[in-house]
Formats: structure tokens, sequence, C-alpha cells
């Protein structure tokens, strides 16, 4: 698939079939991420593969609303920045998650990003508790490294 089609394919997939995605396939999505252009080559985004359906499930919890989606995801990309090496993580963060989004389309799968950095888990209380809190102790993220995003990966169930 040439870039322009990837770039006219690429659409959030909230449904996806029973088909497992491979992790060889998975890797190659994270090393395309890893090439992503940086804050002075700083190159601080992280990733989290996950492939566990329990901790799936457990992360479509993390938001009262636009995150229930992910429990159908055979994996996860969970994308982080290292605020030690720039502040500009946030940026950094971003283009890498938009090149795994790209990647993931090239191989023919379906993603779609849920926002963690600064969203509430509840509507009703915007001020806190936090989805990224959440993620912190459920996946065990070390200090330093603040979660940004999560991509839920998976074949659509439908065209």
């Amino acid at each position: 698939m040439d870039f322009t089609e990837v770039i006219s394919k690429r659409k959030s997939v909230r449904k996806f079939s029973d088909t497992p995605v491979e992790r060889d396939m998975l890797d190659a999505i994270v090393a395309i991420a890893r090439t992503a252009p940086s804050s002075r080559g700083s190159k601080s985004s992280e990733f989290l593969i996950i492939e566990d359906k329990d901790t799936i499930e457990a992360l479509s919890q993390m938001r009262e609303s636009g995150s229930g989606f992910m429990k159908g995801a055979k994996a996860v990309i969970v994308v982080l920045g290292d605020e030690s090496k720039t502040d500009l993580w946030v940026d950094n963060c971003a283009i890498s998650a938009t090149f795994i989004q790209l990647a993931v389309t090239a191989a023919e799968l379906g993603s779609c990003w849920v926002h963690i950095n600064g969203r509430p888990r509840y509507k009703a209380h915007p001020e806190g508790p936090y989805a990224e809190e959440y993620v912190r102790e459920l996946l065990g993220v070390k200090d330093g490294l603040r979660i940004y995003c999560a991509i839920a990966i998976g074949y659509p169930a439908e065209e």
C-alpha cells in the first residue's frame, strides 16, 4: 500500500474481529514508531505492548467514557514520554502515536487512539482522579515516564 493510500484508508476502528494480532507485527509497528521525529533527536517516546486480555479489559476502564471499546481489541500499544529527556515529550508522543496508527493501517489492521494525559476518569469529576494515575498503577509504570495515550489495535470486525 503506498503512502497516499495509507493516509486515505486510515480511520478510527472501535470494533475488532477475534483474530489475534501477531507479535512480530506489533514489534514491527513499534519499530516504525521509534523512527518518528522528536525534539532535538531526544527519542523521548517509549512504548508498551499489551496483549493480555485481562489487562486490556482493565485498561478499557481507565475512563468513564471513550475507552470502553478497548476491551474488544486484541492488542494495545501504550505511548509514554520520558519528561527528563525533553519538555516537548507530549509533542514527541503525539508524533509517535501518529506513526503507530499509520503503520497499523499499512498492515491492514485497525486502530483507535484513547487519550490519557490530562484526562479525568469520570466526567462528573474533571478535577480528578485522572486516567494516567489509573494506568500508571495498573501497568506499574516507573516514575519519570508520563502516559500519553493508548492505541487499541486489531483486525477490523467490518469494512
